[in-house]
């Protein structure tokens, strides 16, 4: 699925038709920085019916929300140095007992999701408009 964003408000009409199709528990986020990873995070959990405050996890590496569905988990892989580091926050335990893990800047880990059934969006930013492509 293919997308086109150009104003915020178009998140919106990209979780509308996502969510019906996130058939797996983990979904990965590629874009570069200010694509609008969390922005879609946003609107996402507000869909879900959560009314934690989200935010960007750069920092805490992973922040939990909370869905009628069960907890969300949001990751932020970008300053993991290996993919050691990765399983040491307990990733797999994350993964297992979710409803949706999010995952931004998943390279480092990737290898380890090949045998896990995913989905992946990518967006990327254009300037005046962001392409996202969902799968």
């Amino acid at each position: 699925m293919k997308f086109n964003i150009n104003k915020i408000e178009d998140w919106q009409n990209v979780v509308d038709e996502i969510l019906p199709k996130l058939q797996h528990n983990i979904l990965l986020l590629k874009g570069n920085l200010g694509a609008g990873k969390t922005t879609f995070t946003q609107f996402l959990l507000k869909k879900l019916g959560s009314n934690d405050e989200v935010s960007s996890p750069t920092y805490a590496i992973v922040n939990e929300y909370h869905t009628p569905k069960g907890n969300v988990f949001h990751f932020d892989l970008y300053r993991m140095k290996n993919i050691g580091e990765v399983f040491d926050i307990g990733m797999e335990e994350y993964l297992d007992n979710a409803f949706l893990c999010i995952i931004e800047w998943p390279e480092i880990y990737e290898s380890e999701l090949e045998d896990l059934p995913h989905h992946e969006m990518k967006i990327e930013n254009h300037g005046d408009f962001r392409e996202v492509n969902f799968r």
